[in-house]
């Protein structure tokens, strides 16, 4: 991989050499020339995200492995197709970890999520908000695009330089730009205590309270609110954890059930979101909705459904069956903005629509990575 992250490094010899990468370039070329879509897939854990799917699956599994791993450096790239169950195993053996814990979503068609469907959703799991997101984390990539040429950008240190920092852009597109072929990510080591706390706090309070410990010297790590009881988790030196626990009150509860409870958050499998899925195969016009809010935003107000809040205030999850219109407005006057996470009621796009300048910026760029449009066709925004 190229060390700097403006200019691409082209790759032909690795093509060459990888008989797994080089039928996935035939099959871009082959999709280019016909004009035909291709539809970027793993495991499949994913594919309810964003648009619904277009064209022929283009299966990447094939490119799985740890390319290579630098633990005193803090570096691991993996291939796109490698399991982040896998991977995040790799890295416990040596007290390391991916922080911003991404979902698995062990729902897949052929198991759980990748590491190129974690770089391509973006998603992060309950920590984000304190330890930072996906592209926080992504040092460099390798993009085959849609003239099915294989490109190299960024590298393994994190630099301070001018042009695009296209591996981080990679970070949510949802595979409109290009197939993520491998991934260099920073790591950190797992951090020695972990303790959670339960308050029962109706939601104004709760919020309050967040807030406020949010401006305080805490090792907060996650937060989760539903039906007024409020979840922290401590994470940090044994210390600073103890001192907290004592600071703060609450009931303590064990490990052996908290740490289920922060892992089914992650994956979407705890009862909430459990209920939210039967709710919407009951319920035609109900839909999962993902509110991204300021942390300061007040409570909002959806008609009926059921709200899990986390991040400190910043990530509401509605399950709802008002309007995809009301449940906009609803974020744009929190200011906010809000995407259908889960749901049929796709017709006007799952994420919510930008502004001209943002869209222009986004069609330029699916214009010089995919010319042709080949991958993923309205995964994230109809037009693209």
């Amino acid at each position: 991989m190229t060390a700097t992250m403006g200019a691409p490094e082209t790759i032909l010899p690795a093509v060459q050499a990888d008989p797994a990468l080089a039928a996935l370039v035939e099959r871009v070329r082959a999709a280019q020339a016909q004009g035909t879509a291709l539809s970027i897939a793993g495991h499949g854990s994913k594919l309810f995200y964003g648009g619904p799917p277009v064209g022929e699956p283009l299966d990447t599994t094939e490119l799985a492995g740890i390319s290579s791993y630098e633990p005193t450096e803090l570096v691991v790239t993996a291939r796109a197709g490698t399991p982040l169950e896998t991977l995040e195993a790799v890295l416990a053996e040596r007290g390391q970890c991916l922080p911003f814990e991404p979902p698995q979503f062990p729902g897949g068609l052929r198991g759980r999520g990748t590491v190129g469907g974690m770089v391509a959703a973006g998603l992060a799991g309950p920590p984000r908000a304190c330890v930072g997101g996906v592209r926080d984390y992504v040092l460099g990539a390798t993009l085959l695009n849609g003239r099915a040429e294989v490109l190299s950008f960024g590298g393994q240190v994190m630099k301070n330089v001018a042009g695009y920092d296209v591996s981080r852009l990679l970070a949510g597109s949802l595979g409109v730009l290009g197939v993520i072929l491998e991934v260099s990510l920073k790591v950190l080591p797992v951090q020695p205590a972990t303790a959670t706390l339960r308050f029962e706090l109706g939601e104004a309070a709760a919020l309050r309270q967040l807030n406020a410990w949010g401006g305080q010297p805490l090792p907060l790590n996650a937060s989760a609110w539903w039906d007024g009881m409020l979840l922290l988790r401590l994470r940090g030196a044994r210390a600073a954890v103890d001192a907290a626990i004592a600071r703060l009150g609450g009931e303590r509860i064990d490990d052996t059930l908290a740490d289920p409870f922060w892992l089914g958050l992650r994956d979407h499998t705890d009862e909430f979101f459990a209920h939210a899925r039967a709710t919407i195969a009951a319920n035609p016009a109900a839909n999962l909705w993902r509110l991204s809010l300021p942390q300061t935003a007040a409570p909002v107000q959806l008609t009926g459904g059921e709200q899990l809040i986390e991040w400190g205030g910043a990530q509401r999850w509605w399950c709802t069956a008002a309007p995809a219109a009301t449940v906009r407005d609803v974020a744009r006057r929190a200011g906010g903005h809000a995407t259908l996470f889960l749901g049929d009621d796709r017709g006007e796009g799952a994420f919510a629509p930008l502004a001209e300048p943002l869209a222009r910026i986004h069609r330029e760029l699916k214009r010089e990575f995919d010319p042709a449009g080949v991958f993923n066709r309205g995964r994230l925004y109809p037009e693209l």
